[in-house]
């Protein structure tokens, strides 16, 4: 494996790492929504949605014009 095959493998894998990330932030809220029966704290969602955009910048240095970030806006 050459270093550019590397590279893309390795931007990949970012990529969906943080596809990852951010969906189980999203399952951590309905969660928390289910069990309180009411949406999850303020505070909550605000660094939920700060840690969203720290991995969708991530993601967005090595892949660049996903639909990750459409997708993530659609959740909030």
């Amino acid at each position: 494996m050459d270093s550019e095959e590397t590279r893309a493998m390795l931007a990949d894998l970012i990529w969906l790492n943080t596809v990852i990330a951010t969906e189980l932030i999203q399952i951590t809220e309905n969660v928390s929504s289910i069990l309180r029966q009411a949406p999850p704290p303020e505070s909550c969602i605000r660094d939920h949605n700060r840690l969203r955009e720290q991995a969708l910048l991530i993601a967005e240095k090595y892949s660049s014009g996903t639909v990750l970030r459409e997708h993530l806006t659609g959740h909030q």
